[in-house]
């Protein structure tokens, strides 16, 4: 039998503190634990950034990630956009409305938490880091 560790993570504004396998990811963690599906799971390897969230800031990869590797950590998903008081979509999730840059939608959560990461640390990006940004998921 696996011995279970204590996983606390502030999700959203919302503390949560769990027993979990130490091999449950951070993806898993989110979706069946805590029941915030907007973190997608696609390829399972870290390429496709549907996983994408943000840890301490910082854009990861929910799916290489576990979720003990998260304890005491402040984790952004993509329903902590919305604003909680008025219900009104963040900016940048207006733009993709606007702009109609959902496609089907399965990669709209990793692609809002990366431009998010993006716009966080540099609010006027020239074209070239905008293209450069997706591909800078860090790992934990």
């Amino acid at each position: 039998m696996t011995k279970k560790h204590t996983v606390r993570v502030d999700v959203n504004g919302t503390t949560y503190e769990r027993e979990v396998e130490p091999r449950l990811t951070l993806a898993d963690f989110l979706r069946h634990e805590l029941h915030l599906g907007g973190t997608h799971v696609g390829c399972e390897h870290g390429i496709c950034g549907a996983c994408t969230i943000l840890i301490d800031g910082r854009s990861a990869r929910s799916c290489l990630t576990l979720a003990v590797q998260a304890d005491g950590a402040q984790i952004t998903t993509v329903e902590g956009l919305r604003n909680r008081e008025t219900g009104h979509l963040h900016p940048i999730q207006q733009a993709f409305v606007d702009a109609h840059g959902q496609q089907c939608g399965f990669c709209t959560p990793g692609f809002l938490m990366t431009t998010l990461e993006l716009l966080e640390h540099n609010p006027s990006p020239s074209e070239e880091e905008i293209r450069s940004s997706a591909s800078k998921a860090h790992r934990w």
